[in-house]
C-alpha cells in the first residue's frame, strides 16, 4: 500500500475518520500542531500496528558493502524491518487503513532527510479509507525483510553504529534493555 503520484498517505486503525485536524500528538517531538502523512518511500514504515515498536534499516548511497551485508544481509534486498516476537499476533490481526491526501496540502518535515509530510490545516481524505490488508504480505510484496527478534535493542545498536539509513518507531514500547 503506497501513495500514487501526487499523494501522501496516513495510516490508522480507525476507519471512521472523515477529516483530519492538526494536533500535537502525545508522542510528538514537534511542538506545532500537524496532520501527519508519508510519501511512497516512507509508507512501509507504517505497515505495523500503531503502537508496535520497530527498527527499520535501509541501504543508502553511502552504505559500504560490509555494512549492507551485516545489517541487511548479502543479496537480501535493500531494506529490513524488525519487530519483537510479542507483536506477531498484533501484526497478524490488526486491521490497518490508509487514507489518501493530495500531496500539495503537505510539506516535508525532518532534517537532514524528511521523514514525513505535514499539513497545518484541516484536510479531508481524497476518498474512503482503504484496507491495507495482510501486513506480512505488504512487506513480502515490497521485497522488505521482516525480522522477528526477542529484543530490538541489539539490532538497534548495530543499525545505529552502521552507515545505513535507519529509523526507530515506538521504541518506548519495546522490551526494556
Amino acid at each position: 500500500m503506497r501513495p500514487q503520484a501526487g499523494q501522501v498517505l496516513h495510516f490508522s486503525e480507525d476507519p471512521t475518520i472523515r477529516r483530519f485536524v492538526p494536533h500535537v500528538a502525545a508522542t510528538a517531538r514537534e511542538s506545532d500542531a500537524y496532520v501527519w502523512a508519508v510519501d511512497h518511500d516512507r509508507a512501509p514504515d507504517y505497515w505495523f500496528p500503531r503502537d508496535c515498536p520497530r527498527v527499520l534499516a535501509w541501504v543508502t548511497a553511502a552504505t559500504p558493502d560490509a555494512d549492507r551485508d551485516r545489517i541487511i544481509g548479502a543479496g537480501s534486498g535493500r531494506r529490513v524491518h524488525a519487530v519483537e516476537y510479542r507483536w506477531l499476533e498484533a501484526m497478524r490481526t490488526t486491521r490497518l487503513y490508509a487514507y489518501r491526501f493530495a500531496a500539495d496540502r503537505f510539506r516535508p518535515i525532518g532534517s537532514p532527510m524528511p521523514h514525513a509530510s505535514v499539513a497545518r490545516e484541516t484536510v479531508v481524505p481524497l476518498g474512503p479509507p482503504e484496507p491495507v490488508g495482510d501486513l506480512f504480505a505488504c512487506h513480502a510484496a515490497a521485497g522488505i525483510q521482516l525480522r522477528v527478534l526477542d529484543s530490538l535493542w541489539p539490532f538497534w545498536d548495530a543499525v545505529t553504529a552502521a552507515a545505513v539509513g535507519f529509523s526507530g518507531i515506538r521504541l518506548r514500547n519495546a522490551v526494556p534493555r
